[in-house]
């Protein structure tokens, strides 16, 4: 039986571009919902201008600024992402852990996306947002150990 993916081959470099996308993603889908209140003249201001637009109503707002502090915590642990798959490729990490540890990560981060930003009006899941991210960032961690480990092994 064949695998539907062949894990020997390195497509981790393929997982950098995929999570640029998954981090901006939430920030996409917010401004899609603001109905206008986004300004490219002043991006800074949306938050505040998103509180004060009576149009929407108050599960909206949540919403939306769910989905920018996704953006935001996407975009925070991006670099380190990007800078874990590197290590592990230049130090040797085998390309079946890259892999796998790389779709850890982006899969992960879809489901965090879709818990804090849909599922967080129920306090209840809050718990699964923090454990989601937690597997996302042990992930990135996994691949920089490992690489640590690689580079002191042939150190040694």
């Amino acid at each position: 039986m064949t695998a539907f993916v062949d894990m020997s081959k390195n497509y981790s470099f393929y997982s950098l571009p995929i999570a640029y996308f998954l981090a901006l993603l939430p920030g996409v889908y917010s401004k899609s919902q603001a109905s206008g209140t986004y300004d490219l003249a002043s991006p800074r201001s949306y938050q505040e201008a998103v509180q004060k637009d009576e149009k929407l109503d108050k599960m909206t707002k949540n919403r939306i600024m769910r989905a920018e502090a996704a953006t935001a915590n996407g975009q925070e642990t991006l670099s380190i992402f990007m800078l874990s798959v590197v290590a592990a490729n230049v130090s040797g990490v085998p390309a079946s852990t890259i892999n796998t540890l790389c779709a850890t990560y982006l899969g992960s981060r879809v489901v965090y996306n879709a818990v804090y930003i849909w599922l967080q009006e129920n306090r209840k899941f809050a718990p699964l947002r923090s454990l989601v991210w937690n597997v996302s960032m042990i992930s990135w961690m996994t691949l920089l150990v490992k690489a640590g480990n690689r580079v002191f092994a042939a150190s040694s």
